[in-house]
């Protein structure tokens, strides 16, 4: 494999991350004993001493030694300190590795900082091309890999002692806090999807070539299996039904005695677990880790579902990544994936060649990340691999399933079509543009409520508020058998402040573009309104069709959350005008607008310093991967939230940061560095405004009542 291409010269940022990068190792070793980093506690883990050692030879014998004339730091240390480069000589075996009392740890710390002085002079002068620049690159990259090895080595060796010692007060955890569960699974489609490493930025030689696979429809649960699950499975009998295993982990089972995952005892009938904090109590709720591909193939067996291969499990991500929770921060996800080249693999050039390709064979790959890896380390396309017996590491798991061929209805297609139709039609523009309207899916949907409780989105705040004290008002002028006719409900929150007041209504009649959404939405409704008649439409409120014949009275329109602003001006005249037709002449509209107010509020609500918004507004292209068979690079685009104060409005753009072509079914769009795909246009209100757009499409304000600062508003037209 060639290595990647980027600039030669080596800047300040390289050095800093370099530096960053390589303090990470020290620490986690400060505060253990020269005997806790000395000490090997079996043939698969290493001793502390040696990660840093042999984390220090790798930039020597791979960039430094290169040079002519260099002189090592000491020509003993290449011996001890290889790990399986058969090009570089005799190395001492693994499994022999703890019998090296000497170097001392100081030693072997004095080592590493000179390391560190003559690479921060090799990086000073540059690099003499490509290759030598990517394995700068890669040296950073294995440095973090045996970042996490120390702490995986460093909890094997602690539970060797009977008197479970705790390495660390608290758990190190560069990976990051444990995300809530979510609950539920995603179905995918399948069909070709592509996999693999493409375009810039650092991978593996094993992460490619990018290559087409073939997938039938599947499922994957959003969720890890947890430690509470697992209980399930072993009370179950799943350590002791030879059914459930495959032949070599049955016998793997036998041999070893296994009846729980590694480092679990049951003490008086309550389960416990050796961390790197010392033994605790097994939580439930928490993922369950340190356990083999076999014993993870079994649970999958015992609850009826298979693991996902790790096909499935890339594609699955790069079409929505913002469904699934711990991804890359809890356990790395076993797959069913034996460990091998893709097609067209070549190992990196050189030395290095040795890296990946000779252990592809009998080991299986796990994809993801874990709580010990490193910031920066992670992607959806690295391969992680292990022997399918090991159970050392932080490995657990992520259960798929297979999906039936689809059965939609007849609605799902056209809106399908559709969403192909104006998303191409939308790209082909000179300024790129496509309705808000397709955000919504399921996930959208979610990404959307998580936006309405985030502390600078006022609007929904406002808006309920003042739907609440206007609830009694607006509701008695429903009359007998009404019937409330929702435009773009999502999770019709707002609608339960009406609901709660309107004892005079027959049905409600939701209306929105995403089948998930809606069907869970209405189910909801129905179940806390019994009385209720709840009839929900999928479908484009901009294209809308006949409303059921439902009630007998007055018919209401609902609109609030001011989605009206995300229309054109024309289109919302339409819209407007279209829903006092269906709605009848003796219909109410109440409309929820946002108001015209100090530019920093607004730029603040459509960028939130969590970024949920910027994910709602990606959903956009996972969409499109997901159910037009694009492929969007989600990476390659950034959100944009700006005022426009022309036309009252804020504006949400997805802005490419490098030239991209990208393939929408058979069809290519271009889009250059820079470039915005315009997504969302939020005109702000005035009363005035409001009036003059109402009187356009046939209404007239019947009321108009404001919020407290930061203001919105509900019109209610007649």
């Amino acid at each position: 494999m060639q290595a990647p291409a980027r600039p030669l010269a080596v800047d300040a940022d390289d050095l800093a991350r370099f530096r960053a990068v390589r303090a990470a190792m020290p620490a986690l070793a400060q505060g253990l004993s020269t005997e806790d980093l000395s000490a090997q506690a079996m043939a698969d883990a290493s001793p502390g001493k040696w990660h840093l050692a042999h984390s220090s030879w790798f930039f020597e014998a791979m960039i430094l030694a290169t040079r002519p004339g260099y002189h090592p730091v000491d020509p003993r240390l290449q011996t001890l300190f290889n790990s399986y480069y058969e090009s570089l000589g005799r190395r001492v075996e693994r499994h022999e590795r703890g019998l090296m009392t000497r170097p001392s740890v100081e030693d072997v710390l004095a080592y590493r900082a000179e390391i560190d002085r003559r690479m921060e002079g090799r990086i000073a002068e540059g690099f003499e091309g490509d290759l030598d620049a990517y394995l700068f690159i890669l040296g950073l990259h294995h440095d973090q890999q045996h970042q996490e090895l120390f702490l995986m080595d460093i909890l094997a060796l602690m539970a060797r002692s009977p008197l479970d010692p705790a390495a660390y007060a608290t758990e190190p955890r560069p990976g990051g806090p444990p995300q809530p569960a979510r609950g539920g699974a995603t179905r995918f489609e399948g069909g070709l999807v592509e996999i693999g490493h493409h375009g810039p930025g650092f991978a593996f030689d094993n992460e490619g070539p990018c290559h087409k696979v073939w997938l039938e429809p599947f499922s994957l649960d959003h969720d890890l299996v947890t430690n509470g699950q697992w209980i399930d499975f072993i009370q179950d009998g799943g350590y002791r039904r030879p059914e459930l295993w495959l032949a070599d982990g049955w016998a793997t089972v036998k041999a070893e005695g296994w009846d729980a995952p590694l480092y679990w005892r049951n003490d008086d009938g309550a389960w416990t677990t050796l961390s790197l904090t010392g033994r605790i109590a097994v939580d439930p709720d928490a993922p369950v880790r340190h356990i083999s591909a076999y014993e993870a193939e079994a649970f999958a067996a015992w609850s009826g579902r298979r693991l996902p291969t790790e096909a499935e499990w890339e594609s699955a991500v790069a079409t929505a990544p913002d469904v699934f929770s711990n991804l890359f921060n809890e356990v790395w996800q076993h797959t069913s994936s034996a460990y091998a080249p893709y097609p067209g693999f070549r190992p990196t050039q050189g030395t290095a060649s040795e890296y990946n390709g000779k252990f592809m064979a009998n080991q299986r790959v796990v994809r993801g990340g874990c709580f010990a890896t490193p910031p920066g380390h992670t992607r959806r396309t690295y391969r992680n691999f292990f022997y399918p017996h090991q159970r050392w590491a932080f490995m657990g798991l992520r259960l798929a399933s297979d999906a039936a061929p689809a059965d939609r209805p007849r609605i799902e297609a056209v809106e399908t079509a559709r969403f192909r139709a104006e998303l191409i039609a939308g790209l082909s523009r000179p300024q790129k543009a496509v309705s808000p309207k397709w955000f919504y899916d399921a996930a959208g949907s979610d990404l959307f409520e998580d936006i309405t409780r985030l502390p600078e989105y006022y609007p929904t705040r406002q808006e309920a508020a003042l739907l609440r004290s206007l609830a009694p008002a607006l509701t008695d002028r429903f009359g007998e058998n009404a019937v409330l006719v929702e435009f773009g409900s999502g999770a019709s929150e707002k609608t339960r402040i009406l609901l709660d007041s309107a004892s005079t209504l027959a049905a409600y009649v939701p209306i929105d573009i995403s089948p998930d959404a809606l069907n869970v939405a209405a189910a909801s409704i129905a179940e806390a309104y019994p009385h209720l008649e709840v009839a929900p439409m999928v479908g484009d409120f901009l294209n809308l069709a006949p409303l059921p014949e439902l009630g007998r009275g007055r018919r209401i329109g609902f609109f609030p959350g001011s989605t009206i602003g995300n229309l054109e001006p024309d289109q919302a005249v339409a819209f407007l005008a279209n829903a006092r037709e269906r709605l009848g002449p003796t219909a109410l509209f109440i409309l929820g607008v946002d108001l015209v107010k100090d530019p920093a509020i607004l730029v603040a609500a459509y960028d939130d310093a969590k970024g949920v918004t910027a994910a709602f507004n990606r959903n956009l292209l996972v969409r499109a991967n997901r159910e037009l068979g694009a492929d969007f690079d989600l990476d390659g685009f950034v959100h944009e939230a700006r005022w426009n104060a022309d036309r009252s409005r804020m504006e949400m753009h997805l802005k490419a940061t490098r030239a991209m072509t990208v393939r929408i079914g058979d069809q290519t769009v271009s889009v250059a560095p820079g470039e915005t795909i315009h997504t969302e246009s939020s005109r702000k209100f005035t009363r005035g405004s409001v009036a003059a757009m109402a009187q356009a499409a046939g209404w007239r304000v019947a009321d108009f009542q404001i919020s407290p600062e930061p203001s919105v508003a509900i019109a209610v037209l007649a």
